[in-house]
Formats: C-alpha cells, sequence, structure tokens
C-alpha cells in the first residue's frame, strides 16, 4: 500500500460480480489488467450488461462513499456500494475531477473516461428515488492504462 498524505483519497471496498446480473462479491483486493479490467469481473469477461456493441466499455467503475451516504440521508433509503454496482469505492476524492485525467490507485493507473450516470438497468435493480439520487454523483467509468493489484486502504492520487 502506498502511503496517505492529506491531499489523497483511499479505497474503502472492492467489489466484482462473474456475470451480469450476479451478486456483487466484496473482496479485500483486485488484479486489474491494462486495456481488459479487472479480473473475475464481468466486465474482463465481457458479459456485462453494458458489454455490448456501442456501449461506453469502461474497464473500472468508481464511486464516492460521500455519495452514497449523501443518497440515503437525503431519501431516507438503504443503498449499498453493491447496489450501485461499481467497482472500487473510494473516500475522500472527488472522482469528477478526474474525467479526462490520469490517476493512481496504487501502483495502477487509471484514465478517467466519464461520469456514470443512472440508467435504466440501475432503476431495474434498484428504485426510480435511489437512480435519480445519483444523478451527477453516480461514480466515473475509468480505462486502465497500467495494471496491477490493488487493495482496500490504497491511496487514490493525480
Amino acid at each position: 500500500m502506498t502511503e496517505k498524505t492529506w491531499w489523497d483519497g483511499e479505497v474503502v471496498a472492492l467489489y466484482i460480480a462473474p456475470a451480469a446480473n450476479e451478486p456483487m462479491q466484496e473482496v479485500e483486493n483486485v488484479l486489474l489488467v491494462a486495456e481488459q479490467g479487472i479480473v473475475g469481473d464481468r466486465y474482463y469477461a465481457r458479459t456485462g450488461t453494458h458489454s455490448g456493441p456501442g456501449e461506453q466499455n469502461y474497464e473500472v467503475t468508481l464511486i464516492e462513499s460521500e455519495a452514497l451516504e449523501s443518497v440515503q440521508m437525503e431519501n431516507k433509503i438503504s443503498v449499498t456500494a453493491a447496489d450501485m454496482r461499481r467497482n472500487i469505492v473510494t473516500r475522500g476524492f472527488a472522482l469528477s475531477h478526474l474525467v479526462d485525467r490520469e490517476f493512481r490507485i496504487g501502483a495502477t493507473v487509471l484514465r478517467g473516461i466519464a461520469l456514470c450516470e443512472p440508467c435504466p438497468h440501475l432503476m431495474e435493480q434498484t428504485n426510480h428515488k435511489v437512480a435519480v439520487g445519483f444523478i451527477h454523483r453516480g461514480g466515473l467509468g475509468a480505462k486502465i492504462i497500467s495494471g496491477g493489484t490493488i487493495h482496500v486502504g490504497d491511496c487514490i492520487h493525480d
């Protein structure tokens, strides 16, 4: 793990799902492969809901734990990181600032591609109130520039 400074964020949870619509599994570490994804995850295997032609094929997705907490408080509902179907849950770093920028998590290098807005699939999996709460704060889709292993507790920095 890299040492955290006051301006860095950190990884607080990691999730993978072996196939579309399979439950997300919380894990302690994940192996990222450049231009492919997370080993063991649905998008690495190209079996994710958004893996088809014309889809925005992110190799990894991230979400801020602070966004999860805010939506829960504002809407008085329970929503977990697993419900949001994101791979990496962060704390202390504004992911929206990483669109079109490279950043590091531990020894890996990622490039933010676009914000992950709620989609119809998310509405089916949760409920409308949850999905609406995540407009403009549903996370970040990214490409893997340089792979490696990410662990819970690793630092995020640009």
